[in-house]
């Protein structure tokens, strides 16, 4: 059974939010690619919609949105997403994850594309 740590993001104030989802909620990330929408009821803001960003899986590794599938690749990168180059030009073969969300993947990043009726900071904010 699928679990994962979601990261939700809210443009509109800047905050995140860290939540653990699993079972059925969990399954509505499954085989969705970075840059899909998907129903904000998963992490319980019914009505709203987000937007997959990236994430990364058991190991760390970072997922590409330039990487197709949900398996590992060694990729030549100048930079971005999984190598930050020290010097102009430096280039590096770094393994990273593919783009699509699968049981590999532990931690979901997810931004708020339109919130409907939900307020989010009062749906997942602490009451601190």
């Amino acid at each position: 059974m699928a679990e994962f740590q979601v990261v939700v993001a809210d443009p509109s104030d800047g905050a995140t939010y860290q939540l653990a989802v699993d079972g059925q909620d969990a399954n509505r990330f499954i085989g969705r690619t970075i840059g899909e929408e998907v129903d904000g009821g998963a992490v319980g803001l019914s009505g709203a919609t987000l937007e997959i960003t990236g994430g990364s899986d058991t190991s760390g590794r970072p997922m590409r949105a330039d990487v197709a599938g949900d398996d590992t690749a060694a990729v030549l990168l100048t930079g971005g997403t999984g190598y930050n180059p020290t010097v102009d030009g430096e280039r590096k073969r770094v393994t990273v994850r593919g783009n699509e969300v699968s049981e590999d993947t532990r931690q979901i990043n997810v931004k708020v594309v339109d919130d409907g009726d939900a307020d989010v900071a009062a749906t997942l904010g602490d009451d601190e």
